[in-house]
């Protein structure tokens, strides 16, 4: 029988940058703000700017948008938090204490970046019809050529050329992370990204040679691109896409547990003035000298903060992996199989995330068996049992479906497995060893948790085959519900009076 399912990767690719066979589903949904460009060594403590004398460690561009900050009214002496030199490279450091949910900055709407920016902009009228972030991304890179005459200019200058994410890797760094499903990701997003620049070109940027007059290239696109998903903001109430200029400097900690910290209100933007203002809150209770965080998306996994913003967290329950399951259309009972998954909120296909740590998803045997029925079990999927057969599924139906599941798991992880070129072990080894980049440190925590989660799924389901004689199937239920076997086991014969 085909497998049931299908898992990617599940084999090395003999071509390492062919397109990948996933599907990528692209949003700029739970983006967060980050600065993570660089990685430094810690400092023994926060360098934050100051007014009295020029500090050092502060490059002079943070100094310029901190004047150009207060010349405009976004921040005065009242304001508790400035830009410093963190061990993330740049972050908000308190000047005092500050309490727990007390506001630390507000920025006015007239110097947010989002598509609203856009429509008002010069060349809003030739992006009206494009998907938002390109043309926010088209607004960054126009901004950025303008230089002086740019409003943002010195915001500008403070941005990064790029981050640690993986769209940005080489291809010898790409190799370190071989066989995962992150390399498939980012093969896929890169493969969209330029899908998108080679579009927008040809229809907006070429012919448009006035509002252009300089050259974009792929790279430029990239980095507009990058900048987005690293730094825009998309829980507010009426902006799904925006950055925040100074918001945007601040970093994420694993020590944050809530993300509840951004808010859009209404408030002076001036002396005589009232407009929407971005408000951001300290989750956590602080010191003067002590770096301001928030937690950018709880429910990411490691391999989705290292695409988005080039750095992860030591912490094993961000390690996922996804597993995909699909009805094939080969399946002789394809059409009753998928009518039953969409009555209960699956499809033909199928995405499983799977945390180290974690118990399986919901819905997961469900669909599996769903899948996997055939046979002596096919009666199940007549119309009869339509509106009983999901209730069904929640138990094991036969020894022989449920082996099946485990034995076609197990394979696949198995198959994915052999995909990576280092095992678990000689990643540990590679970590004590130390003196490794910020990169390659990334691809080796990914792939270690990667195999974490293929091992902890194969241990699930062979632990599942030693329970085979031991269950009870939807047979032997239906037969005492019916009062014909005993809660033994035993078949209870009724005689004639």
């Amino acid at each position: 029988m085909a497998s049931p399912f299908t898992l990617y990767p599940s084999t090395p690719s003999s071509s390492m940058l062919k397109t990948p066979r996933t599907k990528t589903h692209f949003s700029f949904s739970n983006t967060k703000p980050s600065f993570h460009h660089t990685r430094k060594k810690p400092y023994i403590s926060n360098s934050i700017l100051t007014t009295e004398k020029t500090d050092p460690n502060i490059p002079q561009t943070v100094h310029r948008f901190w004047q150009w900050l207060k010349d405009e009214g976004v921040v005065s002496a009242k304001t508790p938090v400035k830009p410093g030199v963190v061990p993330e490279g740049l972050g908000l450091v308190a000047t005092r204490g500050i309490g727990k949910n007390e506001v630390v900055l507000e920025v006015p709407k007239k110097f947010w970046i989002n598509p609203d920016a856009v429509a008002s902009s010069e060349i809003g009228n030739i992006c009206s019809g494009l998907k938002p972030w390109i043309a926010v991304a088209l607004f960054l890179l126009k901004e950025r050529f303008k230089g002086e005459g740019s409003k943002w200019k010195y915001y500008f200058d403070v941005l990064p050329e790029g981050t640690n994410s993986t769209i940005y890797w080489s291809e010898e760094e790409l190799l370190e992370i071989q066989g995962t499903q992150l390399l498939s990701t980012t093969l896929s997003v890169k493969e969209y990204v330029q899908t998108e620049f080679l579009k927008v070109e040809e229809e907006i940027i070429l012919p448009n040679k006035p509002l252009f007059p300089f050259p974009i290239t792929l790279d430029d696109f990239f980095w507009a691109f990058g900048i987005l998903r690293s730094r825009a903001f998309s829980r507010l109430r009426k902006q799904n896409l925006v950055i925040i200029p100074f918001a945007d400097l601040i970093n994420h900690s694993a020590k944050v547990t809530s993300e509840d910290h951004a808010h859009e209100i209404r408030g002076p933007a001036g002396l005589f003035s009232w407009d929407e203002l971005f408000q951001l809150r300290s989750p956590l209770s602080l010191k003067a000298g002590d770096q301001v965080y928030i937690q950018y998306d709880l429910k990411k996994s490691n391999a989705d903060m290292a695409l988005d913003y080039g750095f992860i967290e030591s912490n094993s329950d961000r390690d996922s992996f996804t597993l995909t399951l699909e009805i094939s259309e080969s399946d002789e009972f394809f059409a009753d199989k998928l009518d039953i998954a969409e009555e209960n909120g699956f499809g033909e296909t199928a995405y499983f995330d799977i945390k180290y740590g974690q118990s399986l998803p919901t819905g997961m045997l469900l669909y599996l068996r769903l899948v996997a029925l055939g046979g002596s079990d096919a009666f199940l999927l007549e119309s009869i049992f339509r509106n009983k057969i999901w209730g069904f599924l929640e138990l094991p139906v036969s020894r022989s479906n449920e082996e099946l599941i485990c034995r076609v798991v197990r394979n696949a992880c198995k198959s994915a497995l052999s995909g990576y070129h280092t095992t678990i072990e000689e990643d540990e080894k590679l970590k004590q060893e130390g003196n490794i980049s910020p990169r390659v440190e990334i691809a080796i925590e990914i792939r270690t948790g990667e195999k974490r989660v293929l091992q902890q799924i194969d241990d699930i389901f062979k632990d599942r085959e030693t329970e085979l004689d031991f269950l009870e199937y939807y047979q032997e239920r239906r037969l005492k519900d019916l009062g014909l076997v005993g809660e033994q086991g035993d078949i209870i014969f009724w005689e004639p009076k």
